[in-house]
């Protein structure tokens, strides 16, 4: 492609993804100025890793990371394996496939701290769960089930709210494959389980990447969920840095804010990066 070509291409986006990355750089390099000490609303500006070390050195931030991952990681790998067999049985259509495939992104629709009320509502101490394993006899009193140490509430919401995007990615996905290959595969005695493995997999790794990348970032950031229904013993990076900001303490919650940035960078990368190693090794 010639230098003019790339001129004119480079001249027609620049009106709409100029302006986007301009936005979007001047908010990143804002927060990385203001986690060292920059843009200070209580006094002089100065430069200062102090705030780094600061951050760093609680344990409390030690403990947002790891949970902040583990939820991140986990609402990714769940959404995408529960995502996948949902795809493979909708790739040809049969009748009520288009009723079903509809029920099942209808999440979509519904905002995230409604769902979260929603599940409040089943899961809450005198809530409709409690009521119906009592009227069960299965329990003798109401059981504490919303808060949970573990963050299972956020993961169920997590997985429910992101499962119909990765359905949405990973359908298409399937849905390009080839008849021919999968017969052929099956012709030569391949099960279901070694067609999804050798043939499915491999073709779909871009979707499931894509998938499991955008699902990992928005439940590592997620804050609606963690503040509803999230543990109490802990606090994920985004509730650290409302916490910080609710304190006046501007910089030490853009330390926070550059860490969750970096932090889904580099997961995100990792969980592409393994995904493909991890495919690449059962090829063998």
């Amino acid at each position: 492609m010639t230098a003019r070509r790339w001129l004119v291409i480079i001249a027609l986006l620049m009106p709409g993804l100029g302006l986007i990355l301009a936005l979007i750089g001047t908010v990143v390099y804002i927060a990385i100025a203001q986690s060292f000490g920059y843009f200070s609303f209580s006094g002089g500006s100065r430069f200062s890793t102090a705030f780094w070390s600061e951050v760093y050195g609680r344990n409390l931030f030690a403990r947002s990371v790891r949970y902040s991952l583990y939820i991140g990681t986990v609402s990714a790998i769940l959404s995408v394996a529960l995502a996948y067999p949902l795809a493979i049985w909708l790739r040809k259509p049969f009748p009520g496939s288009m009723t079903i495939g509809a029920m099942l992104k209808a999440p979509m629709l519904v905002h995230g701290l409604v769902a979260a009320f929603l599940l409040l509502n089943i899961i809450s101490y005198h809530g409709l769960l409690n009521q119906f394993m009592q009227g069960l006899g299965l329990w003798s009193g109401p059981h504490r089930l919303q808060n949970d140490r573990h963050g299972i509430a956020v993961l169920v919401l997590e997985v429910w709210k992101n499962l119909p995007f990765a359905l949405l990615l990973l359908t298409g996905a399937v849905q390009g494959i080839s008849d021919d290959v999968l017969d052929a595969a099956r012709d030569m005695g391949a099960g279901a389980w070694d067609r999804f493995r050798k043939v499915i997999a491999p073709l779909s790794v871009s979707a499931m990447q894509a998938a499991l990348v955008i699902i990992f970032i928005g439940a590592l950031a997620d804050f609606s969920f963690q503040t509803v229904v999230g543990p109490t013993n802990v606090q994920s990076l985004a509730q650290l840095m409302v916490f910080f900001k609710g304190r006046g303490d501007w910089h030490s919650a853009a330390v926070v804010g550059v860490s969750m940035m970096l932090l889904a960078l580099i997961g995100s990368t990792l969980l592409a990066a393994l995904t493909r190693l991890i495919l690449k090794g059962r090829l063998k």
